[in-house]
């Protein structure tokens, strides 16, 4: 089966971060999301991913110079211009010669959900579209659905404002289309598949969902990157991860506390990370302390860093204290 990911924004919510890597290719306990999410995929049965590509397609390339994440075969679709989501469907599907049931997916997206599941479901309702949802305790922020008992989605508004939301099941990303979608968007043109597409099937009748309970992340934003991280070194998830991973160098009386220390970081004498990733290349200065944050830069000695992100080209001054920082701003 074939997928197409959605990895072609600017990755705005995760700047600094993002400034000169995209947010797909930042790792997640040691491996980059975006292996992640593939292999999410090949384990529901997709054997054929096309990365929907704009910003910074290079790494990905790069990254994968055979062609090949595990045992599925890749493809990119770089557009030309910003498409917004349905606009990059398209032309990711018809860039790869999809004429037949797909799935789609947002990159930044980690879940536990079973896509052999949602296919079946899809394929049970002979439906045009279907999509998986999660309840949230404030839907607002997302896709809202509401739905008949049997699945069909009578409605889909995105973003409803507070208090105004058909239920709490919301948009969590993952999509099983027929190509017949496709045709419902226009060509060349930005178009969103969530305010203009799913709407529109959703009329006709033919728009079905599958609700569940199971893991499921959106880390584009860096509470949620970092919690991403967390669940995965501190129980939360089935697989756990070595906090500290081989080729990181940590002073032997620097104290790591529920966090994440990638290969190449440097965490110095004295220095204490807590509730934090420390990206590959960083390095953590003697006796600083770092809570609650992500660091990809320097922090100077004695430095003290609560719910900070700090890009790669950053660096901390020694003693200097941030709180809900970013740095650099912008």
């Amino acid at each position: 089966m074939h997928a197409v990911v959605l990895v072609g924004g600017f990755g705005t919510r995760l700047r600094p971060l993002t400034n000169t890597v995209p947010k797909s290719m930042l790792p997640v306990a040691h491996v980059p999301l975006i292996v992640r999410h593939i292999g999410q995929l090949e384990r529901g049965g997709v054997d054929h991913v096309t990365l929907a590509l704009g910003f910074l397609p290079e790494p990905f390339v790069e990254a994968f110079p055979d062609g090949r994440c595990g045992g599925v075969r890749l493809d990119y679709a770089i557009e030309p211009e910003p498409l917004d989501t349905a606009g990059a469907v398209r032309f990711a599907a018809e860039h790869a010669g999809i004429d037949e049931t797909f799935v789609v997916t947002n990159g930044d997206v980690l879940t536990d959900l079973s896509i052999a599941e949602l296919v079946a479901t899809h394929r049970r309702h002979d439906a045009e579209a279907t999509i998986h949802l999660i309840a949230v305790d404030d839907p607002s922020a997302f896709g809202v659905v509401e739905r008949e008992p049997s699945g069909r989605i009578v409605r889909f508004v995105e973003k409803p404002a507070p208090g105004t939301e058909p239920s709490n099941l919301v948009n969590a990303g993952t999509y099983v289309l027929e190509p017949s979608v496709l045709a419902r968007i226009p060509l060349g043109t930005p178009t969103s598949i969530e305010r203009v597409t799913f709407p529109a099937v959703a009329a006709d009748g033919r728009f079905y969902s599958l609700a569940t309970d199971d893991y499921w992340i959106d880390a584009g934003r860096p509470e949620l990157y970092l919690q991403a991280n967390l669940d995965l070194v501190n129980g939360r998830r089935d697989e756990v991860c070595e906090p500290i991973a081989a080729g990181a160098v940590v002073a032997p009386d620097a104290v790591v506390d529920d966090s994440v220390v990638c290969a190449g970081a440097r965490i110095e004498a004295g220095a204490r990370v807590t509730r934090s990733v420390v990206l590959p290349a960083a390095r953590v200065g003697p006796g600083a302390v770092v809570q609650d944050s992500i660091v990809a830069g320097t922090i100077g000695a004695g430095a003290e860093l609560v719910r900070t992100v700090v890009g790669a080209d950053a660096k901390i001054a020694d003693g200097e204290q941030l709180r809900d920082a970013r740095v650099p701003v912008g």
